[in-house]
């Protein structure tokens, strides 16, 4: 290996300038040849019965890795297989219902020759991604998206910089246009990444309320005495008193009520007479953080969930501010 010279720290900002401004002209250049066979490829993969196979050697390998990975947080089922691998027994990875991409600078990978062998035996769609028109690969591939002809951006013009930049980008356009033709939904998105702080901006509430017996509920008309007992033995600090004919929410008894209505005849009040109507509530669909957000502002410790069923609030959970705490949401 060659010695490592000194040079000034200027030069190295312009090296790293010329890398860049190099690659952004290429994914320019990228999206400006972009033609029907992209809308072709995407349709291919959108009808996929199976799961998208990515492959590729090499430093395409590794870009083929994450392309499977990016499909597969977004709602298309996909998997790397190794193309070295594949000539030793992970062939039988592929089922018949999957569609193939294949990325290949060249288009003339001698490790791809099986998985492309493979393809044609079980007539599975075959897409690839290469520079070189002309190519084996392209060749017998059912659609090829061709990568513009850019010279690598690294400082001998052979190590797999441009390129793969173009190939990571234009799995980023695939996944994200087969996320808009599909509607995956931030809740979709959510499903699939219910860990960290993805999954954590991403909850509901209806996935954190509690629900059934649990929610602390009694009829407007009951005596304190009797809702005094529900708050007790559900545990939340409050009940929710609501409507004897519809079970729509009235009206909210807490602590606050009691302290403002303490005298020696409380038990004996009805709990009409006590409850604050029209309590703050939250529909099942919101998100968590903003519910979470909402009883920091108001110092409340728990808040009731509804739906809405023509025009009236339909008591279907509660949740309370130990919830967001054992979900690691603060």
């Amino acid at each position: 290996m060659a010695s490592i010279v000194p040079f000034p720290a200027r030069f190295e900002l312009q090296e790293a300038q010329r890398v860049l401004n190099l690659e952004a002209e290429a994914l320019k250049k990228l999206s400006q040849s972009l033609d029907d066979s992209f809308a072709k490829a995407v349709k291919i993969l959108h009808d996929t019965k199976g799961r998208v196979v990515i492959t590729g050697m090499g430093k395409s390998g590794h870009v083929a890795r994450k392309i499977a990975a990016t499909l597969s947080s977004t709602g298309t089922p996909a998997l790397f297989v190794h193309p070295a691998e594949a000539s030793h027994g992970d062939l039988g990875m592929i089922s018949s219902k999957d569609s193939i991409v294949a990325l290949s600078v060249s288009g003339e990978t001698s490790e791809l020759s099986d998985i492309i062998e493979y393809a044609r035996r079980w007539s599975l769609p075959l897409i690839a991604v290469t520079q070189h028109s002309k190519s084996t690969l392209a060749e017998v591939a059912t659609i090829t998206l061709q990568l513009p002809n850019i010279e690598e951006a690294c400082a001998i013009g052979l190590a797999p910089t441009t390129s793969t930049t173009m190939m990571m980008a234009l799995g980023d356009a695939l996944s994200t246009t087969l996320m808009k033709y599909q509607g995956f939904s931030p809740e979709n998105f959510g499903d699939l990444h219910p860990g960290g702080k993805l999954g954590q901006r991403l909850k509901r509430i209806r996935d954190l309320m509690h629900t059934g017996n649990e929610i602390p509920l009694a009829s407007q008309n009951v005596s304190m005495k009797e809702a005094l007992l529900v708050i007790t033995s559900k545990g939340f600090g409050c009940v929710g008193l609501v409507d004897d004919n519809d079970g729509s929410l009235k009206g909210i008894i807490t602590d606050g009520d009691l302290r403002r209505h303490m005298s020696s005849n409380l038990l004996d009040l009805p709990a009409s007479e006590v409850m604050t109507t029209d309590p703050m509530a939250v529909e099942g669909h919101v998100l968590a953080q903003e519910v979470l957000a909402l009883l920091n502002q108001y110092r409340r410790t728990n808040l009731f969930v509804i739906e809405m069923k023509e025009g009236k609030r339909m008591p279907i959970g509660i949740v309370h501010i130990h919830d967001f705490l054992r979900a690691n949401m603060n």
